[in-house]
């Protein structure tokens, strides 16, 4: 979603003013809350910055949980967010300095989540804007695409690279995704920037009717090619 620079700046659409943590899935089709509200998923690769984002996109300083040592989280966490969606903090994936029993465990876990949800509405995927994707970033995608889960890609980290260069990453991924502009956001955890697009794409996510079954289709399980990526 590349922003016209000639455009007035958008309003803030989604004020959040309420944010209780409902709880985490630590195990495969094990416990998750039982709620008819609509669900928003963020994933990404565990050296995103993830927490930051989130941080940033609710303005609480310690909503997630912010590591030195990217791969930390081990469970999907569950945050209602005034009382009208549930945000779900999916673990990191594909970091090359987390062993490969780590990453077994973690990737069932969010297959489990992806299939078993009634009440997913979208998925923002977080890629680095410097980086090109990744073959687990590929996956992820061609899974998603698979389930019919809407997906919009944050590229984070904006505030790295020049305005310039910034604009030229953002047209290579978007082109090597085969992603239309509208699913794409750059975002900096740093500056605020995207925050307020990104909501703006949430909230036409959870007002957006359900698609029944949307998650029936799945047959396959996410396979990541990169374990070493």
């Amino acid at each position: 979603m590349v922003k016209d620079p000639g455009a007035s700046p958008p309003s803030d659409r989604l004020v959040i003013r309420n944010v209780e943590f409902i709880g985490g899935m630590a195990e495969k089709e094990g416990w998750r809350p039982d709620s008819s509200l609509p669900e928003i998923a963020f994933a990404g690769r565990s050296n995103v910055v993830k927490s930051s984002l989130l941080n940033t996109l609710v303005r609480r300083k310690s909503f997630a949980r912010v590591s030195r040592t990217p791969g930390r989280t081990r469970e999907i966490n569950f945050f209602r967010i005034n009382n009208g969606f549930v945000l779900v903090d999916l673990p990191g994936y594909g970091y090359a300095r987390i062993s490969k029993e780590k990453k077994s465990g973690w990737r069932p876990l969010i297959e489990s989540y992806l299939r078993r949800t009634t009440h997913l509405r979208g998925i923002v995927l977080l890629l680095d804007i410097r980086r090109d994707p990744s073959d687990d970033d590929h996956a992820m995608l061609d899974f998603l695409a698979e389930v019919g889960v809407p997906t919009i890609v944050a590229l984070t980290k904006t505030d790295k690279l020049s305005k310039s260069l910034a604009r030229e990453r953002v047209a290579d991924i978007s082109r090597a995704l085969t992603l239309e502009s509208e699913q794409v956001i750059p975002f900096s955890a740093h500056s605020g920037e995207g925050r307020i697009e990104l909501l703006e794409a949430i909230t036409d996510l959870v007002e957006a009717a359900p698609e029944t079954d949307a998650m029936k289709g799945a047959s396959e399980p996410i396979a990541p090619a990169g374990d070493t990526q």
